[in-house]
């Protein structure tokens, strides 16, 4: 775009805090290099540190953390940001941005680009909730068909939304980026045990119980749980009362160098949720790209999107939903898993790898997203 890019603003806006979520941050690091002018807004919960990057972030300091409360404040303070922010184009982050981005960009007549990471009305946490899932669906249906382009994150969510919303989207798929991440030492205490690794939110439908029912039969190793969530404290607590618990670990909250250096520290990935519904069933969680970048092969379930990678790359396993809530079986699994590629020649599990980065990595998406984004701002000055 060159230096037509140069003389474009674009806010991105988020509901998520700015440290923690890393497809936000790709997406504004490659609007930088592209020669955007980026701001980023998302909110200061529940780290208030200034973010370290070249364009400018704001932190919006919230009364209400989570709820409806949350995403009216979330909204109204955003909009009245986004309205004076004196930007040439918006960038809505999921369902829970798009009201405040929808109306501003029509009131100020200017383009925006609606990405979504999941189907927001299909979250767990709104499953049995239908009149919150009614209002979220009369936004997407509102405001979705006037995005001047719609993003979403692999081509089974892609189909979903244009079933829905008769709107054509393009794959940007949330990968790792494996060529700017520098490994930050997170030091596990030294242990003859094997490592195995979740990564990610510890909230309702991630099977972290199910992993530690499991480890009454996996003696030889430890179970690392590296994220937070609704259930960290319970999850905590269920380990905690367990007589095999001193080899289940919980690190909390961890920066992306953090969990990098951890995960090169595992034997096995895991990539498992419950089946609620479409938003899990149709996802394809970048963890599978950390597990790649690290040489550590993946456990998963049996999801179209997920299997069309194991099966592409051969770097890991898909498990039956059935064996998921059988603790014996899914010990089974991992004990397997774990034998199969320790008898691996390396250089057979490097090729792997190897082949799969090739394909998850997010300087092959993000070439991708900044052309489309280009091509905003072309047909705007035609």
């Amino acid at each position: 775009m060159g230096n037509l890019a140069d003389r474009r603003r674009i806010v991105v806006a988020v509901s998520d805090d700015l440290l923690t979520d890393q497809r936000v941050l790709r997406t504004c690091d490659a609007l930088f290099a592209a020669g955007y002018k980026v701001e980023l807004i998302g909110r200061a919960w529940p780290d208030v540190a200034p973010l370290k990057r070249p364009y400018r972030s704001l932190k919006m300091r919230l009364l209400f953390k989570r709820g409806a409360l949350f995403y009216a404040e979330l909204n109204i303070r955003l909009f009245l940001k986004l309205i004076i922010s004196g930007a040439d184009a918006f960038y809505a982050n999921d369902t829970d941005t798009l009201l405040a981005v929808g109306l501003a960009a029509r009131l100020r007549r200017k383009p925006f680009v609606f990405d979504g990471h999941e189907l927001f009305p299909d979250v767990p946490e709104l499953i049995g909730k239908p009149f919150v899932q009614k209002v979220w669906r009369w936004v997407e249906r509102r405001f979705i068909p006037q995005a001047s382009l719609c993003v979403t994150v692999n081509q089974s969510l892609a189909e979903e939304y244009e079933r829905r919303y008769g709107v054509g989207f393009i794959v940007v798929r949330n990968l790792s980026s494996h060529t700017s991440l520098q490994s930050s030492k997170f030091n596990l205490q030294n242990s003859k045990f094997k490592t195995i690794l979740y990564q990610g939110a510890v909230n309702k439908g991630r099977c972290v119980k199910e992993l530690i029912d499991a480890m009454e039969f996996l003696l030889d190793c430890r179970l690392v749980v590296a994220g937070a969530g609704d259930l960290l404290d319970d999850m905590r607590h269920y380990a905690a009362a367990k007589p095999y618990g001193d080899r289940i670990i919980f690190t909390g909250r961890l920066k992306p160098e953090e969990l990098k250096s951890l995960t090169e520290q595992a034997s096995l990935g895991f990539c498992l949720m419950e089946n609620m519904g479409l938003n899990y069933y149709l996802s394809l969680p970048n963890r599978i790209s950390d597990y790649a970048a690290a040489h550590v092969p993946v456990l998963a379930n049996d999801y179209p999107e997920i299997r069309r990678v194991l099966d592409a790359h051969q770097i890991g396993r898909c498990i039956d939903e059935a064996v998921l809530y059988n603790p014996r079986l899914l010990a089974e699994s991992v004990t397997k898993l774990i034998a199969e590629w320790d008898a691996m020649p390396p250089s057979e599990r490097n090729s792997r790898f190897e082949s799969a980065l090739e394909d998850l990595s997010w300087e092959n998406e993000q070439k991708i997203l900044i052309d489309n984004i280009d091509t905003i701002f072309v047909k705007k000055s035609s």
